[in-house]
């Protein structure tokens, strides 16, 4: 028995450094973040921008809590850049309190892990949902327990009065079992708040807890009184065998019989609503410090990790050795934006183009909510994250994958209008349009994005693009060598414009016809030269 609780005890200690190997319900976890308030926050980012930077397979390799309210918690934090820069320096705090005292650390993980049923999911419930309302009939349970407390006390004098008691008994009986539905909906919340009251108490005498500490201990004593009071309920068995069951069954009938359950039931649930906020204070208290865990477990498992500096000049961005963290041995890379000008990326299918942009959006992410950036270096704006990467055709809509860029972008130009420094990733402008008006159309969105405080990260093939952008945009390129027939991306990013193009000699060394690849050399340079012509008359 101790040997067993050992491992256990040991296995739960370890989980909390691993990539978690579980199944995520992401309906239930972004229940918490669904149902709060949003409307204090600095950006809440939008469905588009979350699909472009693979948010859940981000959030799938982040979350290392051990509760399922910090887990709800840590989405929320992930999906909702604040208002207030020092936000994320709480988790500081409380990460510095953890590693002072490893035995506290191991405490609070232990704790922590005693809200991973799947009930904890709902205490969100018991914080923004309508709870379920008394029947209008419900003033004839006091009556009807009265009743039935007054006729089993003259009993014994008067047992003729058992004529009226039986009847009264099935009443009863009947209240008392349809109310088992109502009860049923709590039996697993109620049970999770009861835990969520008992390790906030714990972790403030950890003092892990960095909340306002009279708001946290003025919570706790509410929360005492219902937890007094949840405790005449029978939420879930734990008597398994025989005697157990027919002692619970027979406290049940008592219950039943005079109606005690379904009396106290409703006043709990009343209670229960009328401490909303008390209960979203020890929620937030719990999952910050599981939050602040989760973090702390993160980076021990990085190569190399840096805290942001956030800077007020508008439109820069310095990054050194920066990188992807769900690419298993990443490369990484400078980018240093100067001049105040956006940023265009050339190169070729599979270079790292559109990797390098996700690596920026992912980056500016992480650190404007979790105060950690996969660099080495990096200072930054405080930026809001739009992005228009990963784009397809919407089949319910019937709409074409041209017209669905058509409508993202435009979503993009009218964030641009606002006076917050925005931050514009973008793939392959109009990639469902013929190629002069996609260069054309481009231009003039790249141009137009720029404006103010506004930065853009934008790739292209389309390398006449930067013929055009040059007071507005810095240049940088990804390349591929092709040595002995073997194409190699190195996956690096290089300052000025691509000048070599390698398209036509990856179909030579893959066999294409020899008549077909010089087919293709000469209508190349006939276009080089048609557009070298066309761009001195333009100059003229």
């Amino acid at each position: 028995m101790f040997n067993s609780c050992k491992k256990q005890r040991q296995d739960i200690l370890k989980k909390y450094q691993c990539v978690k190997n579980s199944s995520y319900n992401f309906e239930r976890i972004s229940s918490y973040f669904n149902n709060k308030d949003k409307s204090n926050a600095y950006q809440v980012l939008d469905d588009r921008t979350l699909q472009d930077l693979d948010f859940e397979e981000l959030f799938m390799y982040l979350d290392r809590t051990m509760s399922l309210v910090g887990q709800q918690y840590l989405y929320s934090i992930l999906r909702t850049i604040p208002k207030n820069k020092n936000q994320a320096k709480i988790y500081e705090q409380i990460i510095e309190r953890l590693d002072q005292k490893i035995e506290n650390k191991e405490a609070a993980l232990l704790e922590l892990n005693r809200l991973n049923k799947p009930g904890a999911y709902y205490i969100q419930r018991l914080i923004f949902s309508k709870s379920i309302s008394r029947p209008k009939w419900h003033f004839l349970i006091p009556i009807l327990s009265c009743l039935c407390i007054i006729a089993f006390t003259i009993l014994p004098f008067y047992p003729v009065i058992l004529l009226f008691i039986l009847p009264l008994v099935i009443v009863n009986l009947v209240l008392h079992f349809w109310n088992k539905s109502n009860i049923l909906g709590y039996s697993n919340t109620i049970p999770q708040l009861l835990i969520l009251h008992q390790v906030t108490k714990n972790l403030f005498s950890l003092n892990l807890v960095i909340n306002d500490k009279e708001q946290i201990q003025s919570s706790i004593k509410v929360l005492d009184k219902i937890a007094r009071l949840a405790i005449f309920f029978k939420w879930e068995s734990r008597m398994d065998n025989e005697i157990g069951q027919a002692f619970g069954f027979i406290i049940d009938l008592i219950r039943g019989i005079f109606l005690l359950e379904t009396l106290l039931f409703f006043n709990l649930i009343k209670k229960i609503d009328l401490c909303r906020e008390e209960i979203n204070i020890l929620f937030s208290a719990v999952a910050q410090v599981d939050v602040a865990i989760s973090i702390s477990s993160l980076r021990q498992s990085l190569p190399y990790f840096v805290l942001p500096e956030f800077v007020e000049k508008e439109k820069s961005w310095h990054s050194n050795a920066m990188y992807h963290p769900l690419i298993t041995d990443p490369i990484s890379n400078d980018l240093t934006i100067l001049y105040q000008k956006s940023v265009l990326i050339s190169g070729s299918n599979m270079s790292g183009k559109t990797t390098f942009i996700r690596t920026i959006g992912i980056n500016a992410l992480l650190s404007q909510t979790i105060n950690t950036a996969f660099a080495k270096e990096f200072k930054i704006p405080r930026y809001k994250i739009f992005s228009a990467i990963r784009i397809s055709d919407d089949l319910l809509e019937q709409t074409s994958y041209y017209y669905e860029e058509v409508k993202t972008i435009k979503k993009l130009i009218q964030e641009s209008f606002s006076s917050y420094p925005n931050l514009f990733l973008l793939d392959e402008l109009f990639k469902g349009t013929n190629t002069v008006e996609r260069i054309a159309s481009g231009k003039a969105v790249l141009s137009f994005l720029d404006e103010g405080n506004n930065l853009a990260i934008a790739s292209t093939h389309d390398l006449e693009l930067t013929e055009f952008l040059s007071d507005r945009y810095d240049y940088f390129h990804f390349s591929e060598m092709i040595e002995n027939d073997i194409l190699n991306f190195d996956y690096k990013l290089k300052s000025g414009r691509l000048i070599n193009t390698n398209a036509i000699r990856i179909l030579e060394i893959n066999g294409y016809p020899v008549k077909l690849t010089n087919e293709a050399k000469d209508i190349a340079q006939q276009l080089n030269e048609l557009k070298i012509s066309t761009l001195n008359k333009l100059q003229q």
